[in-house]
């Protein structure tokens, strides 16, 4: 049975790296844990880390727009604080309400709100990580112009937790939307989704996110055919003007507050829904050329959801074989395909990572770099690293 520590600060974290490396004991690192059934399976290791005691806001200055916190903060806490002041980290991808900060950050979670204001890379601008070495190393700083070391803060991110452990992230913060709007426009065809969603982003009105369902995932949310789904943000009078331009589109449904709010959350659920419904369940996420980002709802009758300008798809499956028909359809394409999430078994019989690409071997090397016996969440990198 392996070994539990639950370390209180980063002094701590780096302790039981170094202890656990140095006696060559294999490590599970983690946070609430919650994104288990995001990247690899792992392996069964000697001892196990969380960092959920590491729970502080070690600095926050809302007139600078910046924010120090540790890698144990729950994000959806976090979220409450930043909220009290009118501001905001948009990283809202999957899990993202039951995860830490450490966590979406490792993962390098992002959802709808990509387009509009990027993933963690964009909004991170310093971080504290503990090496295997028994090091507490510091890059970046507490300014948003500060690029100083930032290309170690982004090897970490989305790194699985297979480099380092995180001890506390610093972010530039946003302000809060004053009014948000969001358009449920249904469409007869893919092509007619495709045009439209090509109209919205060369539009003059540079929506935060547009969405496309194909009839199956429009199911799971009640709704019907294909539906490209539109947010906005602005001020009340531009929302006014955004309705009347919408309506020419068709017969959209306007949602705002509560029903806005519950219609994106359904839409994150629908994977974790998936993983419990399913036992061979996995979402392959996709990522392609953005004039390509609508392709995949053409090689699948499974659920799809195309972000139209992020250039990523995501593909649901309820079975291992489906899923991998859809690989096999996608492997000629210039698309880089990675199975996101899955069920154990599914984890088994995937290939969660079919094509690493040409810099597969530089990664490699970073992982001799910082942990040259593979003992930190061996595995967890898409069953790569």
């Amino acid at each position: 049975m392996a070994t539990h520590f639950q370390p209180e600060t980063g002094e701590q974290l780096r302790d039981c790296l170094r202890d656990a490396a140095a006696s060559r004991k294999s490590i599970a690192l983690f946070g609430s844990n919650s994104k288990a059934a995001l990247g690899g399976a792992g392996q069964a290791t000697d001892v196990t880390v969380s960092t959920a005691s590491l729970r502080r806001i070690l600095q926050y200055e809302p007139a600078d727009l910046t924010l120090s916190v540790e890698a144990g903060m729950p994000f959806a806490e976090l979220q409450a604080v930043l909220a009290a002041k009118g501001q905001m980290l948009p990283l809202d991808g999957v899990f993202a309400g039951q995860g830490t900060v450490g966590g979406i950050v490792a993962a390098n979670l992002s959802g709808p709100k990509r387009r509009a204001y990027g993933t963690a890379r964009d909004l991170v601008i310093g971080m504290r990580f503990a090496t295997l070495d028994g090091r507490l190393a510091d890059t970046g700083g507490m300014v948003v112009k500060n690029v100083a070391g930032l290309d170690v803060a982004k090897l970490l991110i989305g790194s699985y937790g297979t480099l380092a452990g995180i001890v506390s992230v610093n972010f530039k913060v946003l302000p809060k939307p004053v009014e948000t709007r969001t358009f449920l426009v249904p469409v007869a065809t893919l092509e007619e989704a495709r045009a439209f969603s090509a109209s919205l982003l060369a539009s003059q009105w540079n929506p935060a996110a547009v969405e496309v369902l194909n009839p199956a995932l429009s199911r799971e949310l009640r709704l019907n055919g294909y539906t490209v789904a539109v947010a906005f943000s602005g001020n009340l009078a531009l929302m006014s003007r955004l309705g009347r331009e919408m309506e020419r589109a068709g017969s959209p449904l306007a949602i705002v507050g509560e029903d806005e709010v519950l219609f994106w959350q359904s839409l994150q659920l629908v994977t974790p829904k998936f993983l419990e419904q399913y036992g061979g369940a996995s979402v392959v996420r996709v990522h392609t050329p953005v004039s390509e980002t609508l392709g995949p709802l053409e090689l699948a009758g499974d659920a799809v959801l195309g972000q139209s300008g992020n250039g990523i798809a995501r593909v649901w499956f309820e079975d291992c074989e489906r899923a991998k028909a859809f690989l096999a359809k996608a492997a000629p394409q210039n698309w880089q395909v990675v199975v996101e999430a899955a069920t154990l078994r599914a984890k088994t019989e995937l290939t969660l990572w079919p094509k690493p690409g040409g810099d597969f071997a530089i990664m490699e090397q970073v992982k001799r770099m910082f942990d040259p016996h593979g003992l930190l969440n061996s595995g967890r990198l898409y069953n790569r690293i």
